[in-house]
């Protein structure tokens, strides 16, 4: 019991560590930190744009993983910003508490979640006419599904992009995709084992299961799920390829500057898809599970 005890322990250290930090110190020699806001400031940082434009015709809404908004978020951003996206915003639902007590805060992260639909909600309401696009980051991933389930019928984004998620494999996308207008993706790699390999399986995923979850295994369809949902929903296994791009295939792999812009932005913007080995299947649709 001792031994599990503190194996236990040095697994949460670890992960906390992993995805607290993850590449801190080569992403903070890349990206300055943020000036700390002052305490009554909200919790939503508005990310400067290399295109500051009053007529955007696109935005992004990032939500970070457990560690919350830290440099690679930032990395990410630019990188986006290069590919050709407008304006962004980053909400960090962490609430100044990361790591394992953000995983595990399921009724707290339930109403950060609405919180986040009704950002949503104000934005497309005042701007009618610009394209939404939700990324989001590990833990992150579990807050921006619960935020499209949370959304009245009648409002939608463009695009949802899940990277590393950290929700359990057979999550029942089909509600949340009802919100997507246009494509939902997700970015998986068997390479994400400490995080979520060994982590969710010890830790729970971010929806509360004790499995590996589904941005290293990548996610299927359940039984009773809408397959006419499903059909807007593509996920991309990892590609040694991408290596060119920064991406390791590690948990923070697709945060990376390069992979946001020559990736990421080309697929969300114009559907073009990643490139990939002719050994790699360059895109997979959710498995149905053997009934």
């Amino acid at each position: 019991m001792k031994f599990m005890a503190r194996l236990s322990l040095i697994l949460c250290t670890a992960w906390t560590v992993a995805t607290l930090f993850g590449s801190a110190t080569i992403l903070h020699a890349q990206v300055a930190p943020a000036t700390r806001p002052a305490s009554n400031a909200p919790t939503t940082q508005r990310l400067a744009t290399a295109r500051p434009d009053p007529e955007r015709k696109t935005y992004v809404l990032h939500l970070p993983g457990i560690g919350g908004l830290r440099g690679l978020d930032r990395v990410l951003i630019r990188g986006l910003s290069v590919g050709g996206f407008d304006k962004f915003d980053a909400y960090d639902w962490t609430e100044n508490n990361p790591g394992i007590p953000a995983l595990l805060a399921r009724e707290r992260n339930q109403k950060q979640a609405e919180r986040v639909a009704r950002m949503i909600v104000a934005f497309t309401t005042k701007n009618p006419n610009v394209d939404v696009h939700l990324v989001a980051h590990s833990g992150g991933t579990g807050i921006a599904v619960w935020a499209l389930e949370a959304l009245p019928p009648n409002v939608t984004i463009h695009t949802l992009t899940l990277l590393a998620s950290a929700l359990s494999p057979d999550y029942d996308l089909s509600k949340a995709l009802t919100h997507v207008d246009h494509k939902a993706y997700a970015f998986t790699s068997l390479n994400d084992t400490l995080v979520l390999g060994i982590g969710t399986k010890m830790f729970a995923t971010i929806d509360g299961k004790k499995v590996e979850a589904a941005g290293r295994v990548g996610f299927i369809m359940p039984p009773d799920a809408d397959a006419k949902d499903y059909a807007k929903f593509e996920q991309f296994p990892y590609d040694p390829c991408w290596m060119q791009f920064d991406n390791l295939g590690d948990h923070i792999g697709p945060m990376h500057s390069a992979f946001a812009a020559k990736v990421l932005a080309p697929l969300m913007l114009n559907d073009v898809h990643p490139p990939a080995s002719p050994t790699t299947p360059a895109t997979t649709k959710p498995a149905v599970p053997n009934e």
